[in-house]
């Protein structure tokens, strides 16, 4: 049984990463905790697990959903507007240097009013001094970001943001001004690090592959497959991809037509429902509706294998290292994906098939070879897919190299 420890498994070399101390670090971010973006939690669970301590501020409130076990973090997470506006100010004025910084970068920026941002900073560096913070790092590109820019400057400390994907690619903001002015930009993938290089070409740039904890995603020892479906997990958004999956199960014949589970709710459902009647293959898209990690973790194991078949929206948006991949991977899932951003770098020949992304021919090979493997063959790829998780896409990778990055900030 997972022992619940993320960390148990940290291989000795990524051990020896780990800052010698713990880091004292807070967390900016646009809202927490949300449903969707549990690799946020996950990764504020491990960091203490190693040591560090973490203190979450939220620049907004935040009532919507979240995973069960995220729902502590509700009492816990700072929120911005409960700082003490004077004081805030009035401690900033007393760092002119970080002050020219600071308004220095406020001005550059687009996205938000100088003025907004420099008191918004202001309260970031309260918190941060009270809690006595030693660095501050921001989740997603936008809003996040440029606060705990302008908050590290009028604070003195290191500052850090991670891009994930519709902030990069769908509605990037001030993207090169942020990435010249922080300390450090982390990406998710390799594809994602080149695109922050080539926009600015000056800024300090580390790739940390968001990790899962294979101790939870994993396919229990003797176990045997209740189903004979394949799974799907992600939002009824564009980048999913699930119009091209539809359009790949219609042009398979019925009679050898897999069945696809997809977990997830979103803005395409009605869309959807409607496409696959349209198509005729109503019966072979079953819609799950949402469902918890908890969930994932129990019944994932027994299915066929994963299908990601993301693409690139129109406005540019894009999985750029979905969770889900890595989860099907530890549960030892052959997975079918496209050959987009991060999915190359984690599906391999031996542990599934990339597709060309938007293409339904393609894509209804690849279906029907993934629903007709024998079992043998099956379970080799996932075994091949799981240990190829666990040499780069564990959370104990992740912790050791965000902490050793984090480390790396403070004397610049």
């Amino acid at each position: 049984m997972p022992d619940g420890n993320p960390l148990r498994d940290l291989p000795t070399d990524l051990r020896t990463g780990l800052p010698a101390a713990g880091l004292n670090l807070l967390y900016v971010l646009a809202a927490f905790p949300v449903l969707s973006e549990t690799f946020v939690s996950n990764e504020i669970r491990a960091m203490r697990i190693a040591g560090h301590r973490v203190t979450p501020l939220a620049l907004a409130p935040f009532d919507g959903p979240c995973q069960p076990q995220d729902e502590a973090f509700r009492d816990e997470t700072l929120m911005l507007a409960s700082q003490h506006a004077a004081g805030a100010v009035a401690a900033s004025a007393r760092n002119p240097a970080g002050l020219a910084r600071a308004l220095a970068f406020a001005l550059r920026q687009r996205g938000i009013g100088a003025a907004a941002l420099l008191l918004a900073g202001a309260r970031v560096a309260q918190v941060a001094r009270r809690v006595g913070a030693t660095h501050i790092h921001a989740h997603f590109a936008h809003v996040a970001a440029a606060t705990a820019i302008v908050g590290a400057r009028l604070a003195g400390l290191s500052v850090s943001f991670i891009g994930h994907g519709y902030d990069v690619y769908g509605t990037p903001t001030d993207l090169a001004p942020k990435l010249a002015a922080a300390d450090l930009a982390i990406a998710t993938c390799d594809d994602m690090a080149a695109d922050f290089r080539r926009q600015a070409p000056g800024a300090r740039v580390a790739v940390v592959r968001c990790g899962i904890d294979p101790n939870r995603f994993r396919r229990p020892a003797g176990m045997v497959r209740r189903n004979r479906r394949l799974l799907a997990i992600g939002r009824l958004t564009e980048q999913k991809g699930y119009p091209v999956l539809l359009r790949a199960l219609a042009l398979l014949p019925e009679a050898s037509r897999p069945v696809v589970d997809a977990v997830g709710t979103g803005p395409l459902l009605d869309e959807l429902r409607a496409m696959a009647l349209a198509l005729g293959v109503s019966d072979s898209f079953r819609l799950l509706g949402a469902r918890d990690s908890d969930w994932i973790a129990e019944h994932g194991p027994h299915y066929l294998g994963f299908v990601a078949p993301y693409v690139i929206c129109a406005n540019g948006d894009r999985d750029t290292g979905p969770m889900a991949v890595k989860e099907a991977m530890g549960m030892e899932l052959p997975v079918v994906g496209s050959a987009l951003m991060g999915v190359k770098e984690m599906v391999t020949p031996e542990s599934g098939r990339l597709v060309t992304p938007g293409d339904p021919a393609a894509l209804a090979e690849a279906l029907a070879w993934l629903a007709t493997l024998h079992e043998p063959e099956r379970r080799l790829m996932g075994q091949h897919g799981r240990a190829h998780l666990l040499r780069g896409f564990t959370l104990a990778a992740q912790v050791a190299q965000l902490g050793s990055a984090f480390a790396s900030c403070r004397g610049r």
